[in-house]
């Protein structure tokens, strides 16, 4: 089995806050993270894939089309964006909110590329 990796680079900004709470719960389990106006980041998304190269073209997927899907799916929806106010994912309502911590995008990017890499690259 070989497996494959594929870097992709973006920036952000985001805050942690969970609706449910009040004020002084965020301010004392998310401390200066809880700032409403937000702070950047600067993330490194990788993307690995497993399988054997296929005996034909000699690829386990298609770099070039990964890169793609990574470029469609991830950084023109997150890149230079405010994660709680621009992206669906993270969108806060009154009563709930995904948090965009690591744990989280992974989670989100995961969901995004999932069905693509798929789709695109035959890979699942």
């Amino acid at each position: 089995m070989i497996l494959l990796t594929r870097r992709a680079t973006f920036s952000a900004s985001h805050y942690y806050w969970n609706p449910a709470w009040p004020a002084e719960k965020n301010e004392q389990v998310f401390g200066r993270c809880a700032n409403r106006n937000g702070h950047g980041h600067n993330y490194t998304l990788e993307v690995t894939v497993a399988g054997e190269p296929d005996p034909v073209t000699g690829f386990v997927v298609d770099l070039k089309a990964l890169k793609e899907i990574i470029e469609r799916e991830v950084l023109a929806a997150w890149d230079h964006r405010h994660l709680n106010l621009e992206v669906p994912e993270f969108a806060a309502s009154e009563l709930s909110a995904t948090i965009p911590t690591t744990e989280n995008l992974a989670i989100a990017a995961w969901n995004r590329l999932e069905a693509a890499i798929a789709d695109s690259c035959g890979r699942g």
